[in-house]
């Protein structure tokens, strides 16, 4: 008869044990099955403070928290910071790439890791902030790469460290991965650059009108609102990011062109702010990342400007993947990243806990 209790209290200790081991893996599919959350915040930048544009120094920013991070109180997790394009907001973008569903698919089949994704939001008076230092617009490369990630590593649990961050974007954030990484590569261990908008900013003397034109135009190319009525300029956008001139109100800018006269002066600014002109200061730096990745598609009318990047890249001896795709500019975004992007940062950024920084 002992034997016979002792053999039933194993086999209650035993199903008890199955049922907690049960529980909690029950409990972890739960967990799963909610996906990850975004969590829509202000952060504030004291480098935008005091633009002469007047936006605001309190930005948006949509963060996704993956699946595990309500559940895994001790986790901590790598970080992506995703800029967007020309003329989008926060708002509108995350939906636009499909976050946070595409990120949870991703997670679910085991082709990306769990990682936060920081996404900033850089519209502006113009409609851009082109991610670039300007008394006009702000210090946005301050307030991407300071500012921003000084709040998200302060506010989440995250792996502080460089080998643990990873920076991409698209169209105009395309261009502020590269404006941004070839500066910080203390900051990034891994960047991508999909589609990059303005690798070689050139304006070029207007040229001559017939005698029968009307009057020439002024406010520049991509001049359109957006629904909500925001005016969108790209070139007053890319003169208040790259030419600014605080003693010339109300714009604060100048134009490479102005009634019909080029200015060659505030044309090689725009021209030293191309990364394609950058490129060859920055070789060491660029160096220094353990990969970089660029795309765009074989539809897209930025694909010259991009293939003679790629082979400038090439040149200079800097490591990097390019590849092309069947699309346009933006038609496939959301795949790019969900196919590409995630499991890029996946596979080049550390996810143990032991290189965080408490």
């Amino acid at each position: 008869m002992k034997w016979k209790w002792q053999y039933g209290v194993l086999v209650a200790i035993g199903c008890a044990a199955a049922s907690i081991v049960f529980a909690a893996k029950t409990n972890e599919v739960n967990s799963q099955e909610k996906g990850g959350t975004i969590e829509h915040i202000k952060v504030h930048g004291k480098s935008l403070e005091g633009n002469l544009d007047k936006d605001s120094p309190d930005r948006d920013v949509a963060v996704y928290l993956p699946p595990s991070y309500a559940t895994r109180k001790k986790q901590r997790y790598p970080v992506l910071y995703l800029l967007h394009g020309y003329g989008r907001t926060v708002e509108k973008w995350v939906p636009f790439i499909d976050l946070p569903a595409g990120a949870d698919r991703d997670i679910a089949s085991g082709a990306a890791k769990e990682m936060i994704i920081v996404i900033p939001d850089a519209n502006t008076l113009y409609g851009g902030s082109m991610y670039s230092s300007s008394p006009t617009t702000g210090d946005w490369e301050t307030y991407i790469t300071q500012d921003l990630v000084s709040y998200v590593d302060t506010h989440y649990r995250t792996i502080a460290t460089r080998d643990s961050r990873g920076l991409a974007g698209h169209s105009m954030g395309g261009y502020g991965t590269w404006r941004i990484g070839m500066k910080h590569p203390e900051l990034y261990a891994a960047i991508y650059s999909l589609s990059p908008c303005c690798l070689m900013n050139n304006p070029q003397p207007p040229k001559p009108r017939p005698a029968n034109a009307g009057p020439r135009r002024q406010g520049g190319r991509g001049q359109a609102p957006e629904p909500e009525g925001h005016p969108v300029n790209v070139q007053y956008g890319e003169a208040a990011a790259w030419s600014p001139d605080p003693q010339n109100p109300p714009l604060f800018f100048d134009l490479p062109v102005k009634d019909g006269v080029f200015n060659p002066a505030v044309a090689a600014k725009w021209v030293a702010n191309s990364p394609a002109a950058m490129i060859d200061q920055y070789i060491t730096n660029v160096k220094k990342y353990k990969a970089i990745a660029m795309d765009v598609g074989l539809q897209d009318t930025l694909l010259g400007s991009i293939k003679d990047f790629d082979a400038s890249l090439t040149k200079l001896g800097i490591p990097h993947t390019f590849e092309t795709f069947e699309g346009d500019h933006s038609n496939h975004l959301k795949n790019r990243i969900a196919d590409k992007v995630l499991p890029f940062f996946s596979e080049h950024l550390v996810f143990s806990n032991s290189a965080s920084k408490h």
